[in-house]
């Protein structure tokens, strides 16, 4: 079985070899998905393969809508050229579930795919059909955090936003460039209502979209490049909104095992693409069963129904909640407990250390007795059901390949938001003593003890990168695995980093509780096993 339009007809082959199908007619949804396009989604990943277009494809399969997605790619065009085109748009989500089974579905959702190119004036044209149209509700975007970011390290524009600004937004180059324009053509057509829906993994993302591109229509305005009522056009939420929204799926690189899964049932077209950007794309994205969206109600043009699908729409105090219900609580920092630990004791697979009685109470503890208390409940989904959920179908997986050597990548910009706003929460609490947190300040020790770069057997150890390791780890340089000493001038710089942590750990009561962490952790091989066995019961 190949995986294009033709191939689908033969519907009995695909269903006995354990496919799920398209319930709808795609001719007609194409068709009318063309002439009245309502969804554009930039950003032809993963996660908008697995998750979104998988949504849109549940609520056609229950006759709840009659158009479907238009997929746009705007920053390597060889996932449209390799992948989308030559299958005809269709792929394949495998549903990895705790239990050890899978689900395989051909999606068909996604009915038209583009490169978001200017210098292709075929699409380009298209582009601009699909902006102009009335009946767009939605422009949805799953790039990237960095996607949205216009300045290089030195805090300068990109060579091409700042060449974008200069030249309007006739032929821009940059991404957000880009999409600028084609909102500009939007602007030109009567000044359209639309919602531009940032889906990525950031906080306040919508704010993050909204500042890329008010910076180009700021800059077009004030030197002549577009009317002055388009800088008015995008600040008004009434006709241009940027709506807040919380996503959590995991949907890792293409897997060999699943691979060899889909080629067992008779699916042969199972190669991965590398793209000359080094994009790895398939035809099968391999993804975890749980999945959440929860956006901002703030839709000027209407909105698609993806309720229909389990997708929440709240408002904007109820994402930023959410949000904070995940990343402070009830599922990042136990990913980051797990990571540091991991990386120390050897573990290469994070469902393995969840084999690992002291690694399982570890972030046991941190979740319900340490987090919990002091969790914001958004009240759309319970706080500890999605711990429930993380810590007994999600982390736990055995088929999903995730490392604590990925995890732990970037820490030192991560533990501000995923402890350091826990911390604070006891410090404002008269209810509540800080001192009384004994958990995560054995992971803040951890990570100063994994700053050494030596494994618990003594052995030298790989870290993951980190904006921040040429600043910190000097101030170990002179700690030696084995030493019997006080360790305060060495933790102090680390320690009291209020950027780090989002605190000063002194000031609020904990360094001295890290740094005697700290010194049976650097005790001798062996000792952060010995350490996590008597701390954590």
């Amino acid at each position: 079985m190949k995986l294009n339009r033709k191939e689908l007809e033969n519907r009995a082959a695909w269903e006995a070899a354990g496919f799920a199908l398209p319930q709808f007619d795609i001719d007609a949804v194409t068709k009318q998905t063309k002439e009245h396009p309502k969804w554009i989604h930039m950003g032809a990943g993963n996660i908008f393969r697995a998750f979104t277009a998988n949504v849109q494809q549940n609520i056609l399969n229950a006759g709840k809508s009659d158009t479907g997605i238009i997929a746009a790619e705007g920053f390597d065009y060889e996932i449209i050229e390799k992948m989308y085109k030559p299958h005809d748009n269709l792929g394949v989500v495998v549903t990895l579930k705790a239990d050890g089974s899978i689900d395989k579905t051909v999606v068909a959702s996604i009915v038209e795919s583009l490169a978001l190119n200017p210098d292709s004036d075929a699409e380009w044209t298209r582009l601009k059909e699909i902006f102009t149209s009335p009946d767009l509700q939605m422009v949805s975007f799953t790039i990237t955090e960095k996607g949205y970011n216009l300045f290089d390290a030195a805090g300068n524009y990109y060579a091409n936003v700042q060449a974008d600004f200069e030249a309007g937004p006739e032929k821009p180059g940059s991404y957000i460039g880009k999409v600028a324009s084609l909102l500009y053509t939007r602007y030109q057509a009567g000044k359209i209502p639309v919602a531009m829906v940032s889906m990525d993994n950031c906080s306040h993302n919508g704010d993050k979209l909204f500042g890329a591109v008010e910076a180009y229509a700021k800059h077009w305005t004030e030197n002549g490049k577009a009317d002055k009522g388009f800088y008015d056009y995008i600040c008004n939420p009434e006709t241009v909104s940027f709506p807040w929204s919380m996503i959590d799926k995991i949907t890792p690189r293409p897997d060999a095992t699943v691979k060899q899964m889909l080629e067992d049932s008779g699916f042969e077209d199972v190669e991965t693409v590398i793209t000359s950007k080094n994009t790895y794309v398939a035809t099968f994205v391999n993804a975890e069963e749980p999945q959440y969206l929860v956006i901002e109600d703030k839709f000027p043009n209407g909105r698609p129904n993806l309720d229909e699908g389990g997708i929440i729409y709240t408002d904007r105090e109820t994402v930023d909640k959410v949000e904070k219900m995940k990343v402070c609580t009830c599922l990042n920092p136990l990913h980051t407990a797990l990571a540091v630990y991991g990386c120390l004791l050897d573990y290469t697979l994070i469902y393995k250390e969840m084999q690992d009685p002291q690694l399982k109470r570890l972030v046991e503890i941190i979740g319900y007795e340490e987090g919990l208390p002091v969790v914001v409940d958004p009240g759309i989904i319970r706080p500890k059901d999605f711990i429930d959920e993380v810590l007994q179908k999600r982390v736990t997986n055995p088929f999903m390949p995730d490392a604590p050597q990925r995890i732990a990548t970037d820490t030192s910009q991560k533990l501000g938001i995923r402890f350091g706003e826990t911390i604070k929460a006891y410090v404002a609490r008269p209810d509540l003593d800080v001192k009384d947190l004994k958990l995560i300040p054995l992971v803040l020790a951890g990570w100063c003890r994994y700053l050494m770069g030596v494994d618990d057997r003594g052995e030298a150890m790989e870290l993951s990168s980190d904006p921040l390791l040429e600043v910190v780890r000097p101030y170990l340089a002179n700690v030696k695995l084995g030493e019997v000493r006080d360790f305060h001038e060495d933790l102090q710089p680390i320690l009291s980093n209020d950027k780090i942590f989002a605190v000063n750990l002194y000031e609020v009561g904990l360094g001295e509780t890290v740094e005697n962490y700290f010194k049976e952790l650097v005790a001798g091989p062996g000792a952060v096993r010995a350490t996590l066995e008597k701390y954590v019961k």
